[in-house]
């Protein structure tokens, strides 16, 4: 069975840092697109950011120059660096993974229904 587990989400202060970890385990495909998303209630889930296997990258514009993904494909995780925090970062932070493409440098790397699995979520919470 296919588990997806995100961790490292909490409260900090605007201007304050948190880093996102997203592991994966039960599944022998590849990933080939890596990504996180968000949602705030009323809203709908959009994309944060994504990267591929090759390590390109994809940012949504509200968090270029802030946050970094990575990955360690050996160890099937995905992290998520965030700096600089804002109070409109505050929502449910999700992981996801694509194991069929690599499209984090395409325009549908933020949609997503082109993600196979997903995490629960982790609560990132900034405060002005």
């Amino acid at each position: 069975q296919v588990q997806v587990v995100e961790t490292g989400g909490g409260s900090v202060q605007a201007g304050g840092s948190l880093r996102l970890s997203c592991s994966a385990s039960g599944y022998t495909y590849i990933a080939h697109t890596r990504a996180w998303f968000r949602q705030v209630p009323g809203k709908a889930r959009e994309g944060v950011a994504a990267i591929a296997s090759d390590g390109h990258t994809n940012y949504a514009d509200s968090v270029k120059g802030r946050f970094t993904i990575s990955s360690d494909n050996a160890k099937n995780t995905q992290y998520l660096q965030m700096n600089s925090l804002k109070p409109e970062d505050t929502a449910m932070y999700y992981c996801a993974v694509n194991t069929e493409a690599d499209i984090a440098t395409m325009p549908i790397w933020a949609r997503e229904d082109h993600y196979d699995y997903w995490g629960h979520g982790t609560q990132v919470t900034v405060s002005s």
